[in-house]
């Protein structure tokens, strides 16, 4: 069965909608704010951006709110903050299950993991 447009996001598209937790943001604050999000680890290059922002006007989880010259700001409607609410409750059920899951290790008869507890902490609530 073939999957439905945006049934899950990428990585970049996750982050895309976060940036939009506090507010319309035009590309480059999207783009930085992504960078500060991951401290470096998700860089969002114009093309990957853009690609993104255009999905999301075209499935209607942005609106367009300003246009300044070339400098166009996008806020996220009620069908966007849902998706990205879904895509976070997906993702803690897979956080849940990698927890739950016995290691390879103990499956293939080894010693359990030793070391730090890596269950995640709680997620908040949205």
């Amino acid at each position: 069965m073939p999957r439905r447009s945006l049934e899950l996001m990428t990585e970049s598209m996750l982050y895309t909608m976060m940036a939009f937790q506090t507010g319309p943001r035009c590309g480059t604050e999207i783009s930085a704010c992504v960078e500060g999000l991951t401290k470096g680890r998700v860089l969002l290059g114009p093309g990957t951006l853009y690609t993104i922002l255009n999905k999301f006007l075209e499935v209607g989880y942005l609106r367009e709110v300003a246009v300044e010259g070339r400098k166009r700001t996008y806020a996220l409607t009620e069908e966007g903050r849902s998706a990205y609410e879904q895509e976070l409750e997906r993702l803690r059920l897979c956080l849940r299950d990698a927890v739950s899951a016995p290691s390879f290790a103990l499956e293939e008869g080894g010693a359990a993991h030793e070391g730090p507890d890596l269950a995640p902490a709680p997620l908040p609530a949205l």
